[in-house]
């Protein structure tokens, strides 16, 4: 039987303590936390859009070429997308999807499958990009330095 599970006169200072204990953790470990990870997605982002022209040119072959830059792509639509919601929106699999942001491709299928699962997928991204954070695509220009470093 669990620690104090028959004992529930104690459980709302336990509650207490462990809220107590999760906030001194977060206040100590969150912030470096969220800034490294802030640093990565940062790191990610310019490189999408380095990659694809600042997302100008979503094609299966730079997929293909860079297929670990699916998470930002993901990231970088309104509203952003889960991975399973990119697999229905794209008739997609699973596997497929996890290989590509796992940064390779699926290596059983064939090339003419490849090509039309990256065209799907890439189909539902460009239609699903967050003009608002990326203000250029809607008005087919190219970002001011500005823009790009906003973004």
């Amino acid at each position: 039987m669990p620690i104090n599970a028959d004992k529930p006169h104690l459980w709302k200072s336990d509650t207490r303590a462990s809220v107590d204990q999760f906030n001194q953790w977060f206040m100590k470990f969150a912030p470096k936390a969220y800034r490294d990870t802030r640093r990565k997605t940062i790191e990610s982002v310019k490189q999408g859009l380095r990659l694809t022209k600042d997302f100008t040119t979503i094609t299966s072959d730079e997929i293909k070429a860079n297929p670990g830059i699916l998470p930002t792509l993901r990231m970088s639509t309104c509203p952003p997308l889960a991975r399973d919601r990119l697999i229905g929106l794209a008739d997609s699999t699973k596997n497929f999807v996890g290989c590509l942001e796992e940064g390779k491709l699926p290596r059983q299928l064939s090339p003419e499958l490849l090509e039309e699962h990256l065209r799907k997928i890439t189909r539902i991204l460009s239609r699903m990009l967050d003009v608002d954070i990326f203000p250029w695509l809607e008005e087919k220009r190219r970002p001011t330095k500005e823009e790009r470093y906003r973004s």
